[in-house]
Order: structure tokens, then C-alpha cells, then sequence
């Protein structure tokens, strides 16, 4: 059933936006799923549609109508997850390389997604309007590694909150091109669409979101450096770009690497290692670790005995 809220503007919103005052009464609505009711005509003030941008007046009467949100088309199927940790609120999982997060064209039954609402049945969040299957941040196909999956609304809005004030504890450990000389650094640089190639990001591009890595070298192999990259933001591809803007792009990365590499690699050898978090519930930060995949460590292994 549709959820139907009523408000009467006070004093403290007079002359504030109409998103800003919804926003902060209704602590289970996102700023884009705001936006959609407004868009969709959910919204009213004195019985009037209005824009995100309206100004509001004391006394006004803001109605505001949640339709029940619609269930994705997702099949869910029974596969393997390599679950780390698991609650009431939270699933932590180390998905696996080549593994596709999200259902897309060419993988619309064997993604992560698939295996989870199989995994959690009827225990995921409903974000945006529509009963999203917990995903509240994402890694590339080819990128291994700790996800954090919400089982219901509170956690999602409390991680992606944290996401958002940047908050979270984000490693990742990555073998890259060309020796890095400094101990450790930092790229600084916005990440934005590609202008012209859509399917690529780029760093330093007119409208680019801001985006930091810093990284810190763990070994060097001469003509490769083995690193560990910590996310300060999460724009998409960020450590893959950065480290090519740097001039160290990651090995086996076929979209943003200088060359071919000279070893049997699917994509970019990525993995993210360590996610920690106030976890929504308690209060309390935990941190989850997940072990380096076993093509990554012979390729260490490799690269240490050719050293």
C-alpha cells in the first residue's frame, strides 16, 4: 500500500526547499528518490505541484505520497557466495573476479544480485522506489573483493550516508605498471565521463566529482609495483584512473593500461581487501577483511622469483 504523510510548515523552514524539509522528515528517503516523487507529481503544497527548488511558506500543507515500491524482474538463483559475515542488517561478501554486480546486458543470470536474493529471500532493502536487492555501493566485473550488501532500508540509508560523508574504511591492493619511486602519495584529481568515449572515465574533465586515492607501496618487482590503494572517495574506475594519470596503470587493465600484459589475466589485477564501518545497528566500527584471490598471490609469487 502507498504511504500518504501530511506536514504544516513552522518557523524553521520557512523560506527553505521543498527537498531540504523532506529530506530531513523522512529519514528513510533518499535526496534522488525525493526528487523522483517530486518529478512524478507525489508531491504537493496547498494541493499544487511544485518543482524541487520551491521555496517554502509558514502554514504551507505539504502532502507527499510514497507509492509501495515495485519489485525488480531479478530472478533469484542458487549459487556459491563466499559470505564473510552475516546479521539481521548486514551481509558482507568477497565477490569474485569476473563476477558482475549488477543484472546488465550480456549478464542478466549469473550476477552477484542473482545469488543474493536467492541467499536473502525477502530480507533486502527498498531504496528509490523500487525493492533494490541491498547493493549500496559496487566493484567493476573484473575487480574481486569485499562488498557490504543491507538487508533492509535503516542500513542502507545509515552505509550510504557513510558513503557519502566519505566515512568508510575502503583498502584496496593492486599490482600496477612501472615502479613507483615514492613510499607513498596522493592523486587528487576529479573524475568525470570521458568526452568522447562514454564508457570510460577520465581525471580532470570539465564537471569531473571530486575523487582521492592515496596509495602506499608494499613491494616492488622492477618493472611492476605491487600497492595499496585507500579510497578518501568512490567515483567509478577511480583507482584505475588515478593510477594511470600518475603514469602506473594497473596491470591487465585493458580500458585505462598503457600496453598489453605480458601474463594470462582476465582485467585489471584489483582487489578490493578491507571494508570497515559504524555498523548501523550498534553503533560500533567493524572492519572485514578478505584474503587476496588465489591468481593474485601466484602472480606475486611469480613476479618475486623473476625478481
Amino acid at each position: 500500500m502507498e504511504n500518504i504523510n501530511e506536514y504544516t510548515i513552522g518557523e524553521e523552514y520557512n523560506n527553505k526547499r521543498i527537498d531540504v524539509f523532506l529530506s530531513d522528515v523522512s529519514n528513510d528517503l533518499t535526496r534522488s528518490h525525493i526528487k523522483k516523487l517530486i518529478d512524478d507529481n507525489q508531491v504537493t503544497v496547498n494541493g499544487k505541484n511544485i518543482k524541487p527548488s520551491y521555496k517554502l511558506n509558514i502554514n504551507d500543507n505539504v502532502k507527499i505520497i510514497i507509492p509501495e515500491p515495485k519489485e525488480l524482474m531479478i530472478e533469484p538463483l542458487d549459487f556459491p557466495l563466499d559470505i564473510i559475515y552475516e546479521d539481521d542488517d548486514i551481509l558482507i561478501v568477497n565477490k569474485q573476479k569476473g563476477m558482475v554486480v549488477h543484472p546488465a546486458p550480456g549478464h542478466y543470470d549469473d550476477t552477484l544480485v542473482n545469488a543474493i536474493m536467492h541467499h536473502c529471500k525477502d530480507n533486502l532493502s527498498g531504496i528509490n522506489g523500487e525493492l533494490r536487492p541491498g547493493i549500496v555501493h559496487r566493484i567493476d566485473r573484473d575487480t574481486s573483493g569485499i562488498l557490504v550488501i543491507c538487508k533492509n532500508d535503516f542500513s542502507h540509508n545509515d552505509i550510504a550516508a557513510q558513503l557519502k560523508k566519505h566515512s568508510i574504511t575502503r583498502r584496496y591492493y593492486a599490482i600496477v605498471c612501472g615502479n613507483i619511486k615514492e613510499d607513498e602519495g596522493t592523486v587528487d584529481a576529479p573524475i568525470g565521463r570521458n568526452p568522447k568515449d562514454r564508457k570510460k572515465m577520465q581525471a580532470n574533465v570539465k564537471n569531473g566529482k571530486h575523487a582521492v586515492t592515496h596509495f602506499k607501496v608494499l613491494e616492488r618487482f622492477g618493472n611492476y609495483t605491487f600497492v595499496e590503494c585507500e579510497l578518501e572517495t568512490g567515483r567509478t574506475h577511480q583507482i584505475r584512473v588515478h593510477m594511470r594519470l600518475i603514469g602506473h596503470p594497473l596491470l591487465g587493465d585493458s580500458v585505462y593500461g598503457a600496453h598489453k600484459s605480458p601474463f594470462k589475466l582476465d582485467g585489471q589485477t584489483l582487489h578490493a581487501g578491507v571494508l570497515g564501518f559504524i555498523h548501523p545497528r550498534t553503533g560500533e566500527y567493524v572492519e572485514f577483511k578478505a584474503e587476496l584471490p588465489e591468481y593474485f598471490e601466484k602472480l606475486l609469487k611469480n613476479l618475486r622469483q623473476k625478481q
